[in-house]
Parts: C-alpha cells; structure tokens; sequence
C-alpha cells in the first residue's frame, strides 16, 4: 500500500490527484489532504441549490465538484480527508468507515456511522463520505471536521430561495440533494494541546502501521504535470463546476 501525505491545499488538484491515482495506478492507496477554504459538490447535484453563491463570492471560497457522488461539503484546514483506493472486485464500504470509527475509538472518541455511513458523535455529525468504482478499483473518501469554521461552514451549504432558477439551463432536471445533519468538531473531545498535526500523524500511523506493506510515496515530476493537466481540463473548468 502506498501512503500518499498530500501537502497540496489547492482544491483543484486534490480532486485531479484523486481521480488520477485511482484511474492510473495499480497500488492500493491511504493518502491524508486538506483543502483551503472550498465547497465540493457531488458529481450529481446541482450547485445552484447546494451553494450559497453570495457567500461564497463574497468570502472568495472556491467551489468544485468531485467525481463521486454523495453531498455538498465544506473544507478548511481544520479539516482532514482521507482517501482509500483498494483493489476490490466486491467491496464493502461500511468497511472503511468502521475503520474510520476504530481509529477514532483508540483517541478515545466515541463515534459511530449511520446507514450513509456519516460519522457521528452524540448525534451530531463529525464526518461526510463517498465512493466511487472503476473497473475492478473501488474509491472511499471521508472529511474529518477536526477544528473546522463551523459558521463558515453552515453559511455556504445554505442556498438562499430562488437561487436555483439561476441555475444554467443544461443543469440536469435530476440531481441529488444534500442530507442537512448538525455538525460539531472533534477537537471538543479532545485535549486542548491535541491539534490538527497531532491528529494528522495519529491518522497517518493508524492506518499505515496496521498494513505491513505500506510505504510512502511522493507524487513524481510526471505525476504532478499529468494531474496539473487533469486539473486544468477538467476539475478547474467552469463548465463541469457548474453545468455538469
């Protein structure tokens, strides 16, 4: 397994480096990332009536759209994403969030997943997911909301009434709505002096020292400008953003 710590922030090439790394490699892969400030869309919803388009304009907030589908959700930095690319021909994906959920338990977080497999912690939700196959490849990825802009992040999801009329006229008719839940961070339960790096390593060695065969791995020249390029035709694009 290769473990991939992305120190990338651009939200742009994250997402190109996902769809890169899991269309082009063989190997199964852990790989930890944060975003900037941003809003991800679901390859199926429309962002008119996900997005507070005020807001983010206003905040200069990117907005992209991911490959797989599920929710709207918001990144910063004091959000963690962790992403898991296996070779799969049946996979279970409850599997990986009861990992998710074990590695919380050994911080000493009482979390538990729900039937969409949103991570939860006395109710309140802590975590978003989704998924994607190719072939015989199968993709999972989970935000984190550790030290999160909580304010922030409930005023971009909120889409004002009649936004959507705005929406481009190839927008899909059907799409996916976002499942609204209250959200809280998990350094509420942590100690005060536990911050994102000390939460980032713990990710890192959970995952990594549980796998004999796991080894890092840095993008190579080549990796950057196939993902660079990826990032610009597709995930940087006006046209997939917003009329896809």
């Amino acid at each position: 397994m290769l473990f991939i710590d992305n120190i990338s922030t651009d939200p742009y090439f994250n997402l190109a480096a996902e769809e890169y790394l899991f269309k082009n490699f063989t190997d199964d892969i852990f790989m930890l990332w944060q975003n900037e400030a941003s809003v991800i869309v679901g390859k199926h919803q429309n962002v008119w009536a996900e997005v507070n388009m005020d807001v983010v304009t206003e905040k200069n907030i990117p907005v992209a759209r991911r490959f797989s589908g599920g929710g709207a959700v918001y990144h910063d930095l004091g959000n963690l994403n962790l992403t898991f690319i296996e070779n799969n021909d049946n996979v279970d994906f409850n599997t990986f969030a009861g990992q998710i959920v074990s590695f919380l338990a050994v911080l000493g977080i009482p979390a538990q997943y729900n039937e969409r497999r949103a991570l939860l912690i006395d109710g309140l939700k802590i975590s978003g997911s989704a998924q994607s196959v190719h072939k015989n490849r199968a993709l999972y990825h989970a935000t984190l909301l550790f030290d999160s802009d909580l304010e922030t992040l409930a005023e971009v999801l909120e889409s004002p009434a009649g936004q959507r009329s705005l929406s481009s006229p190839s927008q899909k008719a059907v799409y996916v709505q976002s499942v609204k839940s209250p959200v809280t961070n998990i350094r509420n339960y942590t100690g005060k002096n536990f911050g994102m790096t000390d939460f980032k390593n713990a990710a890192r060695d959970f995952f990594t020292k549980n796998r004999n065969d796991s080894r890092p791995y840095t993008f190579s020249p080549d990796d950057v400008i196939r993902i660079l390029e990826l990032r610009l035709e597709k995930y940087a694009c006006k046209d997939f953003i917003y009329n896809s």
